[in-house]
């Protein structure tokens, strides 16, 4: 990036956003909030079935945590200055306040938080670009608040200076071999959601293993699949993609027909990808926070409270790769009251290249707070009217 064009964006650091596009979703309703759940796999019933929904705590369909990033453009990566300079989402830092009921309605406050250089082995010099996201339900109440990044690189640079993916690149593409493939199987039959068995704070030990989950392997569909629930960023169709075009002609990146189409196209066009310096059409950033959290909520059933989770993208997991997520207890602890559960998370990929990823979560301590914390719950919902199953 020209330095004249990053001080300039660096003007705009804590100055509240007032402009920018529309999410895709304002409202937490049961299809987007179903779409959005089975974009990353996710067929807990909590998210989706009614019937089930209204015999748990909440009385009701809630959103799986991930859902957010359906409600806000700037957190899954949509970002402003440095035109024509690639962008590429690489983490995010979520702390959830407040359950996201069916049919809350999601405003944000966003800003620029920082601009910092760095030199990488994927693209030489790259910027990252951090913002800050507040998320807010329709009565004033915070819900979450999120820090996430991308790194912007000179599409040339990453393609021809770049060093992290020319061992992907020159490997030949992966068959998988039935066995391998109904060792996946496998693990998908063998999932398991804790739904309305309560895990209480008592019964958990340091050390303790979650159950190994399986992502993949990776297909231009799956990545289509999690696009439909989250929306995109630049996702648009004939006038609406002129207009896009028109208004941000960056955004025009003219394709083997001479036809101006989006960046985000890396997702399922592997030539462009190879463009950009990527080892081929690779996933979402968002994508993969979401299937993170998903390990944490299906280990903490539906009475945990997910409190904080950290993603950092440190690879692109393209188009035939495979993830085993695992995780283990790290501590056990009580603070203000609340009884947390902190965990680590590593995630091998296949190929390899593991990548850390902490969440913390909240379980109910005891029998005794577990009631309470309905009984708030409840309150809250008469005040609010009678709660839609």
């Amino acid at each position: 990036p020209g330095r004249q064009a990053l001080e300039e964006l660096r003007q705009r650091i804590g100055k509240k956003i007032e402009n920018t596009i529309e999410p895709w979703c304002y409202e937490a309703t049961r299809d987007n909030i179903r779409h959005y759940a089975h974009g990353i796999g996710d067929d807990n019933p909590l998210w989706s079935d009614p019937d089930y929904a209204a015999k748990t705590r909440y009385g009701g369909i809630v959103a799986l945590p991930s859902f957010l990033f359906a409600t806000s453009r700037i957190i899954s990566g949509y970002v402003g200055g440095l035109p024509g300079v690639h962008a590429m989402w690489s983490g995010a830092d979520w702390n959830w306040h407040q359950p996201i009921l069916r049919n809350d309605q999601i405003s944000t406050e966003s800003y620029l938080k920082d601009l910092i250089e760095h030199e990488t082995r994927f693209a030489g010099r790259a910027v990252q670009q951090i913002y800050h996201v507040d998320f807010f339900n329709q009565h004033g109440d915070k819900v979450a608040d999120a820090d996430s990044w991308c790194f912007r690189t000179e599409r040339d640079h990453a393609r021809e200076k770049g060093t992290k993916y020319k061992d992907v690149r020159s490997r030949g593409p992966r068959r998988y071999t039935e066995a391998e493939l109904q060792e996946i199987y496998d693990l998908y039959a063998k999932e398991e959601i804790r739904g309305a068995k309560k895990r209480y704070w008592e019964d958990v030990q340091e050390g303790d293993e979650l159950p190994t989950m399986s992502k993949g392997p990776m297909t231009v569909t799956g990545f289509i699949a999690y696009a439909q629930g989250w929306g995109g960023l630049y996702i648009r169709a004939n006038k609406l993609a002129w207009k896009l075009i028109q208004a941000h002609p960056g955004a025009g990146i003219k394709n083997r027909f001479g036809i101006p189409d989006v960046p985000e196209r890396v997702h399922w066009e592997e030539d462009f990808a190879l463009e950009v310096g990527a080892p081929g059409a690779y996933d979402y950033g968002p994508e993969r926070c979401s299937w993170l959290t998903h390990h944490l909520t299906n280990w903490m059933g539906d009475d945990g409270f997910l409190r904080r989770a950290e993603c950092k993208v440190r690879r692109h997991n393209p188009e035939g790769d495979l993830l085993f997520i695992k995780g283990k207890v790290k501590r056990k602890f009580v603070d203000a009251g609340r009884h947390l559960v902190d965990h680590l998370r590593v995630t091998p990929r296949h190929p390899p290249g593991p990548h850390r990823a902490p969440g913390v979560l909240l379980l109910a301590g005891d029998r005794e707070r577990h009631l309470r914390a309905r009984r708030r719950l409840s309150r809250r919902q008469a005040a609010a009217g009678t709660h839609p199953r």
